[in-house]
């Protein structure tokens, strides 16, 4: 079964920082393109950040210059670096499979419980 695991968010003031991980199973990590996405309370889900196989990174202009993603293929995780949090960012974090050219574009959010990040003074 694929199975995915967030961890790492929290409540921040504006202009913290926190960085988020994702554990995964049950599928070719090596091989996947992968993905950050957020749903904020009555918002749809938007994909913020993809990565490759190859390890290349695409961001939503919403958060392009403030997070980072990476993975660690032999540790099959995937992590987002989030710098400068702004209220506009809080979100429930989800991460998956994800279609790398769909950065920015409202998408479905995976399944699971995804991890609460609160930017509030």
């Amino acid at each position: 079964d694929v199975q995915v695991a967030e961890s790492g968010g929290g409540l921040v003031q504006p202009g913290g920082s926190l960085r988020l991980s994702c554990s995964t199973s049950g599928f070719n990590f090596d091989d996947a393109d992968m993905g950050w996405y957020r749903q904020a309370p009555g918002h749809a889900c938007e994909l913020v950040s993809t990565i490759r196989d190859n390890g290349q990174g695409y961001y939503a202009p919403s958060v392009k210059g403030r997070f980072t993603i990476s993975r660690e293929n032999a540790k099959r995780t995937l992590a987002l670096q989030m710098n400068n949090l702004q209220p506009e960012d809080t979100a429930i974090y989800y991460c998956g499979r994800a279609t790398y050219f769909a950065v920015g574009q409202p998408v479905q959010c995976p399944s699971g419980q995804g991890t609460q990040v609160t930017v509030s003074s």
